[in-house]
This record gives C-alpha cells, structure tokens and sequence, in this order.
C-alpha cells in the first residue's frame, strides 16, 4: 500500500480536496490509503461556504509516499505556512512525490522545489505566479506539469486529470481505468492539452495604448503592422514596441495574433463558419496559419476546440 497525504489549508476549495481524496480512495481496487491532515488536527475554515475537522496534522506527511496540496483561497496575497513549507521540504527529500492542485501551486512553489522547472496553475493565477516566483518556467497553457518529483495542474477538473496520469505511471492502465470509469471521468486527456482560458489575450497594466488596443480589435480582419499600431498612437515604433510590452507583456503583433487567435475561437464556438472562413475574417489568412497559431497559443486544432465548446 502506498500512502498519500491530502494537506487541507485555511480557505481550501472543496472540489480540490475531494479530487485527491476520492481518487486515491483506500478500497480493495486500490494500492493507496489516504490522510486528510491540516497543519494542525481540528477545524479548518474551507472556502465556498464549507469547513473541514481533520483528525491528522503535518505528522500525516511524514510517511507518506505522495502528498497532494490542494487549491486554497488569495494565495497571491497569503503565504503558506512555514510548518508546510519545512514539512514538504522534508517529504521531497526523503523521495516522496509532490503534486499541487490549481492553485496550491503556491504552497509548493514556496519550496523553492520548483525553481528552474515547469510549472502551471489555474489560469486566473499563472501571472500571479510567475511575478512571485520568477524562477519558476510558468505554463499558462496547459492542464497538468510532470516534473518527476513535483507535479502541478491547472483548476479544479484538471487535478481529476493529474490523479489518473499518477496513477497510470504508479499503478498501470488497468487500474487508472478502472478508477476514471468509477469517477464517470474521461480516462486520458493529456497534460499539453490547453485549459481553454477565456482570453489568451493578457490583462494590460496600463491605460497609455488602451485606445490603439480598442481600435486594433475592431479591425482584426485588416492588415495590422506595427507601424499602423504607431501611427494610430502617434508614437513612433519603436516606442511602441518598448512600451507596449511594458503594458501588457507581449509585444504588439504578439498580442495581435493572441486577439485573432480569441476571436476565432468566439466564432468557432458561436458559428458554423468554415476555419478557412474564420481564418480570413480573423487575419490570420489561411486556415493552415489559424491551426499553426491555435496550437501554439492553446495546445489544441479548430476542429477539436469547435467539437469540445460549440453549443451545437
């Protein structure tokens, strides 16, 4: 039996703490028993209007072979407790793998055990953790992140994802299947597959290109140069360029191409416009460009997008 370790944080998210829980369930088809530990034994106050008693505090870590840090509430404005940080310090030492749910990403990453390698999150998060811990590879894009010893996913239905592909490498097929048709869940999706955010499009952190920004998405079909952008802003392109990656952290045809790439994506999921169609009308040009740039920005075809998010 192995034994895996669920560490519930103050303002926790329910549905992170069950995918693990329920999972790893300890049953006759199952190689796992599973803890519920807090920092410390008692009550815990959860988040969307629940609260937990665990019987087990950080000592429940201690011999265990796979501790999951589920998802907790503002972890961009609060620091996981030091005990966790030292206790998971400890547990990554001695072997045991780590694995962070949506965004207790931000527990682990206070570690330090995940500078220099890739990493992911809830997408609402991924800037968020790249500014806090810049040494970790941020992937924005993609559902779950296996670096070996410490594994990170996306939000809450992407750690159903994370457990399966744990236990498809620890347990085998059989039993990864078994426990995916148990939780009436797809048996494979693969950790490169997009979260599907609702704008790959960045927040800007400035208001000084906000108009030339605006008058870009009204004319997305139309040919878009960095000069046109300039000469819109009456800035010259250079300046441009420098500060627009200040505002938004891409570069303008950079963030051109991410707001093309969004619009066909609102048109695949609201129309039955050819992806030639959508190609043309977007100013990506030919349907070949719109499935180059849909699988660099989401990890994903048209087609596949269209089929998963089309109300149809």
């Amino acid at each position: 039996m192995r034994r895996v370790a669920v560490v519930v944080l103050e303002g926790a998210k329910p549905l992170d703490v069950g995918i693990p829980a329920q999972v790893f369930t300890t049953r006759a088809s199952m190689p796992y028993s599973v803890s519920v530990c807090g920092v410390r034994p008692g009550p815990i106050a959860g988040g969307d209007g629940l609260s937990y008693r665990v019987e087990h505090g950080l000592e429940a870590i201690e011999d265990a072979d796979l501790v999951f840090v589920p998802g907790y509430r503002n972890p961009d404005r609060e620091r996981a407790p030091a005990e966790l940080t030292d206790a998971l310090r400890r547990a990554h030492a001695r072997g045991a793998r780590l694995a962070a749910i949506s965004t207790g990403a931000f527990a682990l990453a206070e570690t330090g055990l995940l500078d220099g390698r890739r990493a992911t999150t809830h997408w609402h998060y991924v800037r968020a953790l790249a500014e806090r811990y810049p040494a970790i590879r941020v992937d924005e894009r993609v559902l779950f992140v296996d670096e070996g010893s410490v594994l990170t996913s996306a939000g809450a239905a992407s750690g159903i994802d994370l457990c399966l592909h744990i236990l498809r490498k620890e347990a085998g097929m059989a039993v990864a299947n078994h426990a995916a048709r148990r939780l009436v869940a797809a048996p494979y999706r693969s950790g490169g597959q997009a979260q599907y955010v609702p704008q790959s499009v960045p927040e800007s952190h400035g208001e000084r290109f906000t108009r030339t920004r605006e008058w870009a998405l009204r004319h997305l079909g139309e040919p878009i140069t960095i000069e046109r952008l300039a000469e819109h802003a009456a800035v010259s392109p250079r300046t441009l360029s420098r500060r627009f990656r200040d505002e938004t952290g891409y570069t303008p045809m950079q963030w051109i191409m991410r707001a093309r790439v969004d619009r066909a994506r609102e048109l695949l999921e609201e129309t039955d416009l050819a992806v030639d169609e959508i190609a043309s009308s977007t100013g990506l040009g030919t349907a070949t460009n719109l499935r180059r740039y849909f699988r660099r920005v989401l990890g994903t075809t048209p087609t596949e997008y269209r089929r998963t998010f089309s109300e149809a």
